[in-house]
């Protein structure tokens, strides 16, 4: 560069951009921390950042204190865990799993930088499915307190490169590891007409699956913005009379089936349910944060049926649901439910 040349400071393509890459004040909270509170003061996630729900629900729930051993089996931005890792010293330990190995070392480098060192926390890249061999590996015969958190972060969801939204381009992947599978775009490839709709029905309830799943067929579809606009064209095309927000709903639930199947989510759920009352101790407490009507039915099932065994003391009679301060405040958290349960064998209490 030559001396004196003026470099100019970069600018917002805007007062309020739009695309994620361009919101770097967003994407650097510790530079530009009161932008960044400007933006969640105007009930708005940050580019790149996920806001933990129910934080208070939770903690009352698990109840951690000194000495716990915890799981949180989803750790995602590690919200929920600084909470609890704050209240299980001296003595306790949090293990924190994730599959996401992208998301996963920047989460772990966090907490530590707070001070989490790794005799209180732990960070492993696993699916929850597989916890009863991570629990044996860290020698710990069960724990006191289990969270798992099945939403989507929204690191993952914000990102286009990621595949996961429909608000910007990106590539149709999905993965929520990226380096294992294949993304959405094979599986809609791979899938007959008629498997792909069993998947949008199955995974989202989707009305007109048989129509998405015939549009999806008839050319590749590679990128998100080719899936949606697909949608979007063929629906209004069979249903003219169809609201803008319904067909925008079919879009959204198509996103939603497709990466529960890309993951194999339900599979993992199912596994993690069985394998629940194992991994805690009597007396244990387990809360279950689910955004999706499949995953709350599995839940549901899986606690009932364990209270009826006499395996779980106690279950919440319904969902919690996050309040009217915190929905106005992270819109995100309108559709999370909240169960739980607490393993038998010993004096326990929870409260939903």
């Amino acid at each position: 560069m030559p001396h004196g040349e003026h470099i100019r400071r970069r600018r917002y393509p805007g007062k309020n951009p739009r695309k994620f890459h361009e919101k770097y004040k967003e994407l650097n909270p510790d530079r530009y921390a009161s932008d960044v509170q400007k933006v969640i003061d105007a009930g708005k996630t940050p580019a790149g950042m996920h806001r933990p729900i129910m934080v208070a629900e939770v903690l009352r729930v698990l109840s951690p204190g000194a000495g716990d051993r915890a799981v949180d089996a989803t750790l995602g931005g590690g919200g929920h865990a600084r909470e609890i890792l704050t209240r299980i010293r001296p003595g306790g330990k949090l293990i924190g799993l994730d599959v996401d190995p992208l998301e996963l070392p920047r989460t772990e480098a966090r907490l530590r930088a707070e001070g989490f060192g790794p005799d209180v926390f732990v960070a492993r890249r696993s699916n929850f499915a597989g916890l009863p061999r991570l629990l044996e590996q860290e020698g710990v015969s069960a724990a006191n307190l289990i969270l798992a958190d099945l939403g989507v972060s929204s690191m993952q969801l914000d990102n286009p490169d990621r595949g996961f939204t429909y608000k910007e381009p990106g590539p149709l992947d999905m993965r929520m590891n990226p380096s294992r599978g294949a993304p959405a775009s094979r599986l809609v490839t791979d899938l007959s007409e008629e498997k792909l709709a069993r998947v949008l029905e199955e995974h989202a309830d989707e009305p007109h699956a048989r129509l998405i799943a015939t549009l999806l067929k008839t050319r590749p579809v590679t990128t998100t913005a080719q899936l949606g606009r697909r949608i979007r064209a063929g629906v209004k095309a069979a249903y003219p009379q169809t609201a803008e927000e319904e067909v925008e709903t079919s879009v959204r639930r198509t996103f939603q089936a497709l990466r529960i199947a890309v993951n194999d989510e339900f599979s993992a759920l199912d596994a993690f349910l069985r394998n629940l009352p194992a991994c805690l101790a009597p007396g244990g407490r387990v809360v279950m944060l689910t955004f999706h009507s499949g995953e709350d039915r599995r839940v549901k099932k899986a606690f009932d049926s364990g209270r009826r065994a006499g395996i779980y003391a106690a279950t919440s009679e319904g969902v919690v649901r996050a309040g009217a301060d915190e929905v106005r405040a992270n819109p995100r958290a309108s559709s999370a439910k909240l169960r739980w349960a607490v393993r038998g064998g010993a004096e326990g209490t929870a409260m939903g």
